[in-house]
């Protein structure tokens, strides 16, 4: 098995092993479980047609509304 280290505070590394610990599980099983179960809960990235050019595009994540020219507009409006 490979050996996986990482940086994190140490308030999150305290709360990680406590939660190991009410599991009854290792550290690392702990987080294998949890990276499993985050990954399965993944949704593959859907294709919609375009209306204005017919090519296919990605279509927007199930809980965020379609791209529009005014939204991108907005988050231009910044840039120079």
């Amino acid at each position: 098995m490979t050996t996986l280290t990482f940086k994190i505070e140490d308030d999150e590394a305290r709360s990680l092993r406590a939660a190991a610990r009410r599991a009854n599980l290792t550290l690392s099983e702990f987080v294998r479980r949890r990276l499993r179960v985050n990954a399965a809960q993944t949704k593959p990235v859907g294709q919609s047609k375009c209306r204005h050019t017919g090519a296919m595009i990605f279509a927007p994540a199930p809980q965020h509304p379609p791209l529009t020219t005014a939204a991108v507009k907005e988050m231009l409006a910044d840039f120079p």
